[in-house]
């Protein structure tokens, strides 16, 4: 069983390392993914032996707050859920920031003010005035201290569970300074009343209460700061939510209703008229349109639609009038997929990621050693406890892993968002990290390279006819079949405008062609072979047939009962974007090998027209996967791009699948990468982002770690003794702060990723 859980309390890196390893221990947990950004966990578990509450318990036992999320079919309802999650804790922040402040400003002025010699109050001066200067401090101190109150409650559970987090360091970084500043209230009082005023004097100006509040004020500012970055992370999902529509007009009991979405059956008809949305999934049973899909396939020019054709929801009707039949409701929408892959890629983990995990998991308690030893070594060396405590706060302060937890998860989100947007469809953060790695991509033919459908390429007729005759007589013989090129001549024919009669004794002849009577004449139309079983002498047409053969055409001969009339060639012609697609892949170092089961001479016709490396033809659908092991076994990384219809195995076997086309339901199960849009050069698009987006991790991490790293040894004092620099817990909190908004805005970059080509 897979379910997914809400996680309140989890704030970094090692939060979500910590969280994963405890339920990863229990018994009947096959695995375990925490997703720091929308602080949630899926949990695959066996339901025989371990169940919901159980987890729960081990969650909050691990210091954490859990609920069960619980799946509906209101997408609208998860829009508004997600949105008012984030908009609750953003509020959350800003009153706790305001209230902050509120505070520190009149605190810091009483704490520094004097010292700058700023208009200070006569009560609060002087030795005599120590107690209530102290006091004073504490009194604006504790309101910053309740509304922040999180990070201690937080931060003392799981140190005591033993596994301490970014909230740990936070409360007792500033907890330790606040206890200190109490106990300096009482060094006062004791100093006052034996008239010991050099321990007024002494503990007055080592209070340390403007640090607690400064510490708590910066570092709730830079989590506003942050939620607000990580709020725009998840647009693309937002705005894949908002295009639903809310109701849908259906036709029940011969009358025109507006239902809510939520409400819409299957195989009910629903009208869409211009202007609106389509609500559901479904096909066209009357009228046609041009439908925008630019929203969900990228696509930018309006698409058109008739009878039979499919519509998906969300995609804007611009002109007529359609009715249509529902095909596809709630959750099992086109929509909804792409909403629910984009989610599952975002929650997932990338290897790039679990490596931050495990550092993160070492790295908070190397770090409380770190500020503990250096607090001893400073008393050892001859230093004041006030001075190696400042020491251990600002380690304890700067050295919070809260950029790195942040690091890879804002950048998957970004790049599968941005990705979205594209009309790609990214179904795991593994997928895109082990893209950018790919040596080979391996190009299915029909359908991912050529348009997947045959069409008419060259009229050649005889003397005794002109082409549009021709096609007039080729459209007529070829109506009653249903094989692929015939329809393609059909299709060309009423292309041309043309009508055409239908056949009469129609007489197909299987490996051969047709032999029909048209206009009370009887034609042939077939292959070579058919007019030489029939006696027709083709002349100078063979030499042609030849030369279309040699180009991947199929030639068919078409004749009266007596002569040749003409050919028609046929053929899968490839796509505009195909041949750009193939350089690109070239430019970038990419071996590119094309699997068809085609014929050696059609094939190597393709191979020829787009210079692609290598061509493996006659492969059935069943051997493609063998292929793909080949190249994988030569220690290449493989992506093998293809329909996701009789490439599954293949898709399945290559460390990267993509699978081309309008997102069909074998293709979504077979792939790791969906292009909504029937175009090769969508593929390169989603390698460049793959490339964009792991630089941009590996920005983050090293930003994120080394700065961590390098600002430890500076808040240890290591540089005090030979050029007097000390960090101040201030700064400390600052600069941590500073780098998780760096990291979350370094990451928002990729929203203005586009690709080269």
């Amino acid at each position: 069983m897979n379910q997914k859980f809400d996680v309140t309390g989890m704030t970094c890196a090692s939060c979500s390392a910590n969280v994963e390893k405890t339920l990863s221990k229990l018994e009947g947990v096959n695995s375990v993914n925490v997703n720091l950004l929308s602080n949630s966990v899926t949990v695959d578990y066996d339901s025989d032996v371990m169940d919901n509450a159980k987890i729960i318990k081990t969650i909050e036992d691990a210091g954490y707050g859990a609920s069960e999320v619980v799946k509906d079919n209101k997408q609208a309802k998860k829009a508004e859920d997600n949105t008012s999650l984030i908009d609750n804790e953003i509020k959350d922040l800003k009153i706790r920031v305001i209230v902050s402040f509120i505070f520190l400003i009149p605190l810091m002025y009483v704490s520094m003010g004097e010292m700058f010699n700023m208009p200070f109050p006569s009560w609060l001066s002087g030795t005599e005035n120590a107690l209530s200067f102290a006091f004073t401090q504490l009194l604006l101190t504790i309101p910053v201290v309740y509304v922040n109150i999180t990070y201690y409650k937080v931060g003392f559970k799981t140190l005591f569970h033993r596994t301490p987090n970014m909230d740990s360091l936070i409360a007792l970084g500033s907890g330790a300074a606040l206890v200190y500043g109490i106990f300096a209230i009482y060094r006062i009082g004791y100093g006052l009343g034996h008239n010991e005023l050099a321990i007024v004097d002494q503990y007055a100006g080592d209070l340390y209460f403007e640090a607690v509040a400064m510490i708590l004020a910066l570092i709730t500012l830079g989590k506003l700061l942050e939620t607000r970055a990580k709020g725009k992370t998840s647009e693309a999902i937002s705005k894949l939510m908002d295009l639903a529509p809310k109701t849908a007009s259906v036709i029940r009991d011969g009358q025109e209703i507006e239902i809510p979405i939520e409400e819409v059956e299957i195989d009910e008809v629903i009208i869409v008229r211009p202007g609106q949305s389509v609500p559901v999934d479904g096909v066209i049973i009357e009228g046609s349109s041009s439908v925008d899909q630019s929203a969900l396939t990228g696509e930018s020019i309006p698409v058109e639609k008739h009878e039979g054709d499919t519509v998906i929801s969300a995609t804007i009707n611009k002109t007529g009038s359609f009715k249509f039949k529902a095909k596809k409701v709630g959750d099992d929408t086109t929509l909804s997929q792409i909403i629910q892959l984009v989610e599952d890629a975002s929650s997932s983990k990338a290897p790039i990621a679990k490596m931050a995990d495990k550092v993160s998991a070492i790295f908070v308690p190397v770090v409380l050693v770190i500020a503990v030893l250096a607090t001893i070594v400073w008393l050892l060396m001859g230093q004041s406890f006030e001075f190696a405590m400042s020491i251990g706060i600002a380690i304890l302060v700067i050295a919070c892993p809260c950029a790195l937890g942040l690091a890879t998860p804002v950048a998957i989100m970004v790049g599968t968002g941005r990705g979205a947007s594209n009309g790609i469809l990214i179904k795991s953060a593994q997928a895109l990290e082990t893209l950018h790695e790919v040596e080979s991509v391996v190009l299915d033919k029909t359908g991912t390279i050529t348009e997947g459908k045959p069409v008419v390429t060259d009229i050649i007729t005889s003397d005794s006819i002109n082409e549009r005759d021709l096609l007039h007589i080729a459209a007529a013989i070829e109506g009653p079949s249903e094989h692929p090129l015939a329809e393609a001549i059909v299709q060309k024919a009423k292309e041309e405008g043309l009508s055409f009669k239908e056949a009469e004794d129609f007489n197909a002849i299987p490996g051969r062609g047709i032999i029909a009577v048209v206009d009370d004449e009887e034609y042939i139309a077939g292959n070579l072979a058919l007019m030489e079983e029939e006696d027709i002498d083709v002349g100078s047409l063979k030499d042609k047939s030849d030369e279309f053969a040699t180009e991947g055409k199929t030639p068919l001969y078409f004749a009266d009962g007596y002569k040749v009339l003409g050919i028609i060639a046929v053929a899968d012609v490839v796509k505009p974007t195909s041949r750009k697609a193939i350089e690109n892949f070239k430019k970038m170092g990419i071996d590119v090998t094309m699997l068809t089961g085609d014929n050696e001479k059609t094939a190597e016709a393709i191979r020829k027209q787009l210079d692609i490396d290598k061509v493996i033809s006659e492969v059935l659908p069943q051997d493609k996967e063998e292929e793909i092991r080949k190249i994988q076994e030569s220690g290449k990384k493989v992506a093998m791009i293809g329909d996701g219809i009789n490439d599954a195995p293949a898709l399945a076997r290559a460390d990267v699948g993509i699978a081309i086309g309008a997102g069909t339901d074998i293709a979504i199960e077979s792939a790791d990468i969906v292009l909504m849009k029937s175009d090769l050069l969508d593929a390169v698009t989603a390698i460049q982002l793959s490339h964009a987006t792991i630089k941009n991790i590996k920005q983050n991490l090293f930003w994120a770690f080394f700065y961590n790293s390098l600002g430890i040894p500076l808040a240890a004092g290591i540089f005090y003794t030979s050029l007097g620099w000390k960090l101040n817990p201030m700064f400390g909190a600052a600069a941590m702060s500073l780098s998780s908004v760096f990291v979350v805005t370094n990451a928002l970059r990729l929203k203005l990723f586009n690709p080269e080509y």
